[in-house]
């Protein structure tokens, strides 16, 4: 059986009662769209961030679109951010219709360089829009305090990194609102599409309320700029709040499983994940990197073992962002290690006994290249 990055299926099967549960609950509710179960993982995932606000929506993109709408983002604007990121960051700047500047990552934890951002400011930027990723905090503290020197919106993408925290602060609660993905291979992911804007500012609340049903405060009537419809699905938000109350049992199992690898790969040529000062690596994925990245994948096909790329073209190199008019050479770090970097299995209820499959078989191939 072939060895993939990411299988739900082990954990599922551990706890199939609770999720046919969860999706029985909503059914007998009598309530299918943003009711109860909505309700009750707003509060619930606010509490778990200590801040006042939670506004469920369709999907992770468009947390951040429409988060960064509702903090008056719009045309005309520029949005600092970084090239090695998953699509759909820069796909919700676009969709607001502002602009996404982008600055180079640091060459071993491959998150923003901070230390470039006041670089590229320019009169248009209102705000930054750091990318916690692959499991880890950006230095928010910098970023702070640019977004209040130059009166910025410091807005975080948290869809990588529910649960980790930066000097005792979970990923969310550094900036003015922060968004995250549920999607199913998220750190906690739904069985399906599903996302949520954090904050504590009132404004930016009403705001996502009223942009996620239509840009109506009331039944049929929109009122100022039309929103869109981006609910949170009913049944989604119960299977998440089920999952919620074991989102910390989440983190501990991918700990342990980025442990074991550190243990098996640590004498290799490869290079395994770098952990930034202050910082708690939840593990979303587990990046490591070598100059001989493609072969050594393509070596491991006949280990049966199938990995991934997080992520092998940079936003800025992709032809459907060429109108940002960013040349080859632009992000050196971001362009290099975009041909070196990949994923290994990574997931709570990954075996011992799979993963040393798949250590074995990489010492294997790295003895051979």
């Amino acid at each position: 059986m072939t060895t993939h990055v990411w299988d739900y299926l082990p954990e599922y099967e551990n706890e199939r009662d609770d999720i046919h549960d969860a999706v029985e609950t909503v059914l007998r509710s009598g309530q299918l769209v943003l009711g109860g179960s909505v309700r009750g993982f707003e509060e619930e995932f606010a509490a778990y961030h200590g801040l006042a606000h939670c506004v469920g929506v369709d999907n992770g993109t468009n947390a951040i679109k429409l988060g960064l709408q509702a903090c008056g983002i719009g045309p005309g604007d520029e949005v600092i951010t970084v090239s090695n990121t998953a699509a759909p960051t820069v796909v919700a700047i676009d969709g607001t219709g502002a602009t996404p500047v982008f600055v180079d990552v640091d060459p071993d934890t491959y998150l923003m360089r901070v230390d470039q951002v006041e670089a590229a400011i320019t009169p248009r930027t209102r705000a930054l829009l750091p990318v916690h990723l692959y499991g880890q905090c950006v230095d928010m503290a910098p970023l702070q305090a640019l977004a209040e020197r130059h009166g910025l919106v410091l807005f975080e993408d948290c869809a990588q990194a529910h649960g980790a925290r930066h000097h005792g602060r979970l990923a969310g609660t550094m900036g003015r609102a922060a968004a995250f993905s549920f999607y199913p291979t998220k750190v906690l992911g739904a069985y399906g599409d599903g996302g949520a804007t954090v904050t504590s500012d009132d404004e930016v609340e009403r705001n996502l309320r009223r942009l996620r049903y239509y840009g109506m405060e009331e039944r049929y009537y929109v009122v100022r700029t039309p929103g869109h419809n981006s609910r949170l699905d009913e049944l989604q938000a119960e299977i998440l709040r089920r999952k919620l109350t074991r989102l910390d049992r989440y983190v501990e199992g991918r700990r342990e499983v980025a442990r074991r690898y550190a243990e098996g790969l640590g004498d290799t040529e490869l290079a395994l994940p770098a952990i930034a000062p202050g910082n708690d690596h939840v593990y979303y994925v587990y990046v490591v990197r070598h100059p001989r990245r493609d072969a050594i994948i393509e070596a491991l096909k006949a280990y049966d073992i199938s990995l991934n790329i997080s992520y092998p073209w940079p936003i800025h190199t992709m032809t459907g962002f060429a109108h940002l008019g960013y040349e080859k050479g632009a992000l050196p770090v971001t362009e290099r290690v975009a041909g070196e970097i990949f994923s290994l299995p990574m997931y709570p209820s990954l075996s011992p006994d799979t993963q040393d499959k798949v250590i074995g078989a990489l010492r294997d191939v790295l003895a051979a290249l």
